[in-house]
């Protein structure tokens, strides 16, 4: 196939995220003030409900308990399905930390916590990697990364577990590993250049994609330099990036230039490659085909989502397109059985159908704060699917449950600020990280 290389016109947003503020439970929803809702941008999109579902009963698998989160996304592979969050039928706060720096005007806080060993492990926007224990919230340690100087502003980059080692990568263009047990540091590498994301682990391999679309491999235990692969550089391009899905043999890693590579994970050979750009844009935001929804990887399918406005099933071993829908986002898309739930650029939330791609139900979401001047926009963090409820938070600091089932809002959480990373799911608990550096525990 070929890659065609573009420059996207700048035209750049300001992706805002997500969620909430403070209470305990999740209070009974109100009724959506009256009027008509306009949407931020004129777009082209396969988002309509299909009549023909219409009688289509969802059904989901039925819910479990992860004993970890390990990865942004959750497993190598992203596919988390329908997790555990308890038997009730009320989230409350059972614990709450602060994990150190958090976001602001001039840095946003991108990485997300993870969890494993019981731990809760986050990294805040000075580099600073904190564990906590998971069921108390009790600090265990500190790990203070040594940024140079003419790095004081520099943002991005994550944290990810295996093996009993924390994984971190950084703005400043260096990949660390560090003991999980006492957060000291085992090895330091520099990077092709500045991180974004946080990196993916497989096969003993430490996956870290650069702001210049270069994806470089290290060995887990030596941060040995394996293999790296390059993409087309993209001028301009949104704020954070996306980790690459991993399977046993495969490394499906995406750039913000809208490719898509499948890559083998011994050498970083190319499997396949394709491109997410739109095919016809409608506005120059549009153009910007970057990749920032992590790619999922569930019983032999790729499933990517795009900025520009492109949502395509792709057979996990020859790069076949299964289904090609216009829909267009930059949250990651969640599978649970036969399903898959997606949010949308213009903030609905869709379910669709996991072989076919076709929409099952839409629920808008409030687009404004001000909905009459549409001014204050809001943005939006997942969804995850736990305990037969979709969690989504929103930059108005508030942590929505809907029903998957519907799509009908169920209640809300407030928690006080601004969340802009999807919650995650371990061991029973929900955690949810806000914009100012708070850590929730929900159970």
């Amino acid at each position: 196939m070929t890659i065609r290389n573009r420059v996207g016109q700048i035209g750049l947003l300001a992706v805002a995220a997500i969620l909430v503020v403070g209470c305990d439970l999740f209070k009974e929803e109100k009724k959506p003030l009256p009027g008509t809702r306009v949407a931020v941008m004129v777009t082209e999109t396969d988002a309509t409900p299909d009549p023909r579902l219409s009688d289509l009963r969802v059904k989901l698998p039925a819910p479990y308990v992860n004993e970890s989160w390990p990865q942004a996304g959750g497993y190598p592979d992203h596919a988390m399905h329908h997790l555990s969050a308890g038997n009730g039928d009320v989230l409350k706060v059972a614990w709450r930390a602060n994990i150190g720096s958090g976001g602001g005007e001039d840095r946003r806080l991108l990485s997300g916590p993870v969890v494993a060993e019981g731990k809760v492990f986050t990294m805040d926007t000075d580099f600073e990697v904190r564990a906590f224990d998971e069921k108390t919230g009790k600090l265990i340690w500190t790990f203070e990364a040594e940024v140079p100087d003419e790095d004081d502003e520099a943002f991005g980059g994550g944290i990810a577990y295996a093996d009993r080692m924390i994984f971190m990568t950084t703005g400043y263009a260096r990949v660390l590993a560090i003991s999980a047990e006492n957060g000291k540091l085992l090895w330091e590498k520099p990077a092709a250049g500045p991180i974004r994301a946080a990196p993916a682990i497989g096969e003993g391999k430490v996956l870290a994609i650069s702001i210049d679309n270069r994806v470089s491999a290290y060995d887990e235990v030596t941060g040995e330099l394996l293999w790296f692969h390059a993409g087309f550089a993209e001028t301009a391009g949104l704020l954070g990036g996306a980790s690459a899905a991993i399977t046993d043999r495969t490394a499906v890693v995406p750039y913000s230039s809208g490719e898509l590579f499948s890559l083998r994970l011994s050498t970083g050979r190319v499997n396949w490659s394709d491109s997410l750009v739109s095919v016809r844009r409608v506005d120059a935001l549009a153009s910007l085909a970057d990749i920032r929804a992590r790619p999922v990887i569930d019983r032999g399918v790729v499933y990517a989502l795009s900025h520009g406005g492109r949502m395509v099933a792709f057979d996990e071993a020859s790069g076949a397109r299964v289904w090609d829908r216009r829909i267009g986002g930059i949250q990651t898309p969640w599978v649970a059985g036969d399903f898959i739930y997606v949010v949308t650029l213009d903030q609905t939330i869709l379910c669709l159908t996991r072989r076919g791609g076709r929409v099952r139900w839409a629920t808008p979401l409030p687009n404004f704060e001000d909905v009459e001047d549409l001014e204050d926009p809001i943005s939006w963090a997942g969804p995850i699917l736990v305990s037969d409820r979709l969690l989504i938070g929103n930059t108005l600091g508030e942590l929505w449950s809907v029903s998957p089932y519907d799509g009908k809002p169920i209640g809300r959480i407030d928690l006080g600020d601004p969340i802009r990373i999807p919650p995650i799911v371990a061991d029973g608990y929900v955690y949810v990280q806000t914009e100012a550096g708070t850590l929730f525990a929900l159970h």
